[in-house]
């Protein structure tokens, strides 16, 4: 019984390990994005190209170049994502105008209610699926809803972790549409 317990043990040991290494590497990359923005620098956005949401294709980041491009990765399980999702769509509306536009990335959900949710909340932005969520790991997200805020060169400008808002959004995404590309 005694030879039974190592391997268990090693084996819980190493699960442990490699946990706490996937907790740091998604932790780091979230940390430096506030880090770089925190000392005013804007570092450049990962690469984001993930299949659309109900609509044949893929999209990305790259596809609004020279655009404010306001990504907000969400679930549809989300309770604080659907309570922020009314004001996205009003901001959706009043960006497109001065080139912007809101980037909704459902996360780590069932493509059925996601689809649910995006039409019970009658949102009209972009919406892409990201299954596993590596991309949301990629942007440093570590929980729902977070919002990244990128310029017209493709840069982080601002990251909200957690429901974004109205001064938010005046503050951090209002300024960037008078930048030029």
């Amino acid at each position: 019984m005694r030879y039974l317990r190592w391997p268990a043990t090693a084996a819980l040991v190493g699960l442990v390990a490699v946990l706490l290494g996937y907790g740091l590497l998604v932790q780091h990359a979230g940390r430096g994005i506030d880090h770089a923005l925190a000392d005013g620098q804007r570092p450049s956005a990962p690469a984001l190209r993930l299949p659309r949401l109900g609509a044949p294709g893929m999209a990305g980041t790259a596809d609004w170049r020279g655009h404010v491009v306001v990504v907000n990765f969400w679930a549809s399980w989300c309770g604080p994502c659907r309570d922020e999702s009314p004001l996205l769509e009003r901001w959706q509306r009043r960006l497109t105008a001065d080139g912007g536009l809101v980037l909704g990335v459902d996360t780590v959900d069932a493509v059925d209610d996601a689809l649910g949710f995006a039409h019970q909340m009658r949102l009209t932005y972009p919406q892409l699926h990201d299954r596993d969520g590596s991309t949301a790991r990629r942007f440093g997200v570590n929980g729902y809803p977070e919002t990244l805020v990128l310029d017209r060169r493709g840069r982080i400008a601002a990251v909200r972790r957690g429901p974004v808002d109205d001064a938010f959004m005046r503050a951090r995404v209002q300024p960037l549409l008078k930048e030029a590309a």
